[in-house]
């Protein structure tokens, strides 16, 4: 009896270390297969970027060899319209009637957009719905519609093309991100904050302002300076409306030159010269929305560091 209890207790223990050893095995083999599983896995999401980010690379290298031909001290600083073929010129005109519509277009659009977003935040009910309705639709609308409709219902009776009305078709434009960023970032501010504030017997409305609004001011920043971002590189609404000048002018009710117009008549001539104007243009504006878009990351850090 005794010698039959050790064979089956050392049975017993060759059983315990062949699963053991199986476990190992399969344990082994499934590390092996998720490990392979995660590099492919890596390996599709790299490419994934890299050809997401082919295009862009390509036409920002394409238009930096391209532009850097024609950057001068004079090209930027000169405010005297450029003639191909006659030395001299530069794109201060059209750089500073681009900062006068789109600043415009800003005043316009960024505090209808917050004051909107607001509305959306405090009501429900039909006319919220078709406010936010009516936003989504207008984010799709194609800017060229926009610019037909600003000339069809401010330059045509005027009868003059003017750089206001190209502000105000870009800020139709920009209205419909300003009031969907700023509404999101309202509704990421936390609810107890909201609570605590009713809590104290402070109005709503004050609440609203006073700590919704300012916990949400990062967000609603980044969505204003992101739709600028849109608004200073459309050409399609300004055809319409701006028209462009040849002259150094800050004057709204006039035609205003602006960049992305210059690009537009210089871009499609048969010179080189023009084109190559047209390039350097392209390259200063490319820069500025660059510029943009790293003060929206900048202002988004800091304004949330300081968030309550």
């Amino acid at each position: 009896m005794t010698a039959f209890a050790e064979l089956r207790e050392l049975d017993a223990a060759e059983a315990i270390g062949v699963r053991r050893q199986l476990v190992r095995a399969t344990a082994r083999r499934t590390l092996a297969r998720r490990r392979l599983g995660g590099r492919v896995a890596v390996g599709l999401c790299v490419a994934a970027v890299a050809v997401a980010l082919a295009p862009l690379v390509a036409m920002v290298g394409y238009t930096a060899v391209r532009g850097m031909r024609a950057i001068s001290v004079s090209f930027l600083a000169n405010h005297t319209p450029i003639v191909p073929g006659i030395p001299g010129g530069g794109i201060t005109y059209a750089v500073v009637g681009s900062l006068v519509i789109v600043g415009l277009a800003s005043a316009f659009a960024v505090p209808v957009g917050v004051v909107a977003a607001v509305f959306l935040l405090e009501r429900r009910g039909r006319i919220a719905n078709a406010v936010r309705f009516a936003a989504d639709v207008m984010a799709g609308i194609p800017s060229i519609a926009l610019g037909i409709f600003v000339y069809a219902v401010l330059v045509e009776p005027l009868g003059q093309f003017s750089g206001l009305a190209g502000s105000l078709a870009l800020a139709t434009l920009m209205l419909p991100i300003v009031i969907r960023a700023s509404e999101s970032a309202m509704r990421d501010v936390p609810r107890d904050l909201w609570d605590a504030g009713l809590a104290l017997g402070v109005r709503r409305g004050r609440v609203v302002r006073s700590v919704v609004v300012r916990g949400a001011v990062s967000g609603i920043v980044t969505g204003a300076l992101l739709a600028v971002a849109r608004a200073v590189g459309e050409t399609a609404p300004l055809l319409f409306t701006a028209f462009g000048s040849s002259l150094f002018g800050v004057n709204p009710f006039k035609p205003l030159a602006n960049m992305p117009l210059l690009i537009y008549a210089d871009g499609t001539q048969a010179y080189p010269a023009a084109q190559q104007i047209a390039w350097g243009t392209a390259l200063v504006l490319l820069v500025l929305v660059l510029v943009l878009s790293v003060i929206a990351r900048v202002v988004t850090s800091y304004l949330s560091r300081r968030a309550p």
